[in-house]
């Protein structure tokens, strides 16, 4: 039986421009191209579990606006099984502004985030029905930390595993990162979060080892074209980068995650999890727009590339 995810998370509207250089300070560049597509953690993230193979029901929340009408019609067409979209007139929805830069498709992004931070006591309670028939609840950093907060605390309650993935980064304090069963931090949020310089894998499991000590029982760090490591119970594992011809990285982390809930909800172990979503997030960089994510085959295709000589603990 395929597994249930419930995602609650942002909803974006993404405005892109590509360009052969970051701008500096002070300096209009003239883009290369530029589009405009969904976005937001939640979203992105909710719509990779859906692809890889999990039944998802995505809670969000925007604003009775043009970019929330824009909302409403892109996701229907997603083809989630259930949607759970909140709504206020009182700020907009939330969006960003992304520049995507030279051969390597770097991104720099600036996020208004709006309604997604006005997540009320309410309308969580609302919510708790999705929250507790989910295998697993998939939360990140784009809302407001009440919420957040209550959504993990259903989760558990309900016996879900709850996967944080702490971006984009804002304070939290121990108790919170402690209260799930897995983070997901990048390279710059690990660091933000423990202090520790994450350059590469070695880095990588000193700052696994303080979220360790700050009581987090799982860990995966993404380290980009690096991998990542995974480490839990004592075990540290570096899960290879996948080939890839990449386009545009915005979204990567979304596919990484989104990937990796679906098929922890749909019964693999971490490990098996953790190298599919890889995979899927190897295809993903290969398009163009964060919301243009990978079928499963695609990522089955890439998966079969593996050199799992390169996985070292």
């Amino acid at each position: 039986m395929t597994g249930k995810v419930c995602v609650f998370g942002s909803f974006n509207f993404d405005m892109v421009a590509r360009v052969e250089r970051f701008p500096v300070p002070g300096e209009s560049l003239v883009a290369t191209g530029s589009m405009t597509s969904a976005g937001g953690k939640g979203a992105n993230q909710a719509t990779a579990a859906l692809k890889a193979g999990a039944n998802v029901h995505y809670i969000g929340k925007i604003g009775e606006d043009t970019f929330g009408q824009f909302a409403r019609r892109h996701l229907k067409t997603v083809g989630f099984n259930a949607i759970t979209l909140l709504t206020t007139d009182e700020v907009p929805t939330g969006n960003a502004l992304i520049y995507v830069a030279g051969n390597e498709a770097e991104n720099m992004i600036a996020v208004d985030p709006g309604a997604n931070m006005t997540v009320t006591d309410e309308e969580i309670a609302q919510c708790i029905p999705a929250i507790s028939c989910a295998d697993v609840v998939l939360v990140q950093l784009e809302n407001n930390l009440s919420a957040i907060q209550q959504v993990i605390n259903a989760g558990r309650e309900h016996g879900a595993f709850v996967v944080l993935n702490p971006a984009p980064y804002q304070p939290v304090d121990d108790a919170l990162l402690a209260s799930v069963d897995l983070l997901t931090p990048n390279a710059t949020e690990a660091w933000l979060l423990t202090g520790c310089r994450v350059t590469d894998s070695e880095s990588a499991k000193l700052a696994a080892d303080a979220l360790h000590a700050k009581g987090v029982a799982r860990v995966i760090i993404t380290l980009g074209a690096v991998g990542a490591l995974l480490s839990e119970g004592g075990q540290q594992n570096v899960i290879p980068c996948f080939p890839s011809h990449p386009r545009d990285t915005t979204g990567a982390g979304d596919a990484f995650n989104g990937a990796l809930c679906a098929r922890l909800a749909c019964g693999e172990s971490l490990h098996q999890a953790a190298r599919f979503a890889a995979a899927y997030a190897a295809v993903s960089v290969e398009k163009h727009g964060a919301s243009a994510l990978p079928e499963y085959q695609e990522a089955l295709e890439r998966l079969a590339l593996a050199t799992p000589h390169h996985e070292v603990a």
